[in-house]
């Protein structure tokens, strides 16, 4: 299926590896010029480097920590004219209610519903006024069923998806479509540090928690980050238009829900 966005323009944040990549990834395979940051420099030169050879598209690197304003400006500067921005960045660490101050939840917020926000208004008034713009928020399947050690997460990120709920509905008459993607599992840095998380509290190994977690996917396996990103391709293409303010999951049927 051809996208209809080869010649855009996108800003991808968190997008040296991972989920961030993966839509990258999938972006530059439809011929979208990319500005792409990340705190970690060698790893984004690379992705850079490597999106822009296989695929022919523009691809900036910005090293930038995306939850710092300075930095965010600088990102923002060298992004120009953005058509379709997804936003990402990495979740807070897992606990329990009772290990959480006032200021680890300052820095979920900051990280997961308050960057989002803040690069959205930045960028959305230009697409409204080029009349045409797309937005994915990678958030995280705990928004529609909590886990109960996320509980960081799970503020943040359902915040954002009260924000984006109202936002999305206001904007989308001057053909910008605002959308929240949904992980579960993925085949990333993230689902290794929670393996090892389960392997240190249950005395499992690495491998066997993370069988252990692949058998409550009805798929039975972790997602990968292309198929993901081709996921979020989709809803940045032309053909998404008509998908205004949703939160879709790609857990493999993980999540059980009738609505």
């Amino acid at each position: 299926m051809d996208l209809g966005i080869r010649g855009k323009t996108a800003l991808v944040t968190a997008a040296s590896k991972g989920l961030g990549r993966g839509c990258a990834e999938a972006l530059a395979a439809a011929g979208v010029d990319l500005v792409i940051c990340a705190r970690g420099e060698a790893a984004l030169v690379k992705t850079a480097s490597e999106l822009s050879e296989t695929y022919g598209v523009s691809v900036t690197p910005v090293v930038a920590d995306i939850t710092d304003a300075t930095a965010r400006a600088r990102v923002l500067e060298a992004a120009g004219a953005v058509d379709i921005l997804v936003t990402n960045a990495g979740g807070p660490p897992p606990g329990v209610w009772s290990d959480w101050d006032r200021d680890d939840f300052i820095r979920a917020l900051d990280a997961n519903m308050l960057t989002p926000i803040a690069l959205m208004q930045a960028t959305v008034p230009g697409m409204m006024e080029r009349g045409w713009g797309r937005v994915v928020n990678i958030t995280s399947a705990s928004v529609r069923a909590p886990v109960d050690v996320l509980g960081l997460s799970n503020t943040a990120r359902t915040g954002l998806t009260g924000f984006v709920a109202g936002t999305a509905r206001q904007v989308a008459g001057k053909g910008v479509a605002i959308n929240n993607l949904l992980p579960g599992i993925h085949a990333t840095d993230r689902a290794v540090a929670l393996d090892q998380g389960l392997a240190d509290k249950t005395g499992l190994s690495p491998e066997e928690a993370k069988r252990q977690r692949e058998a409550t996917i009805p798929v039975q396996r972790y997602g990968t980050a292309a198929e993901f990103g081709a996921t979020c391709a989709f809803l940045c293409s032309v053909h998404a238009g008509f998908i205004i303010g949703q939160n879709i999951l790609a857990d493999g049927g993980a999540t059980n829900l009738t609505i």
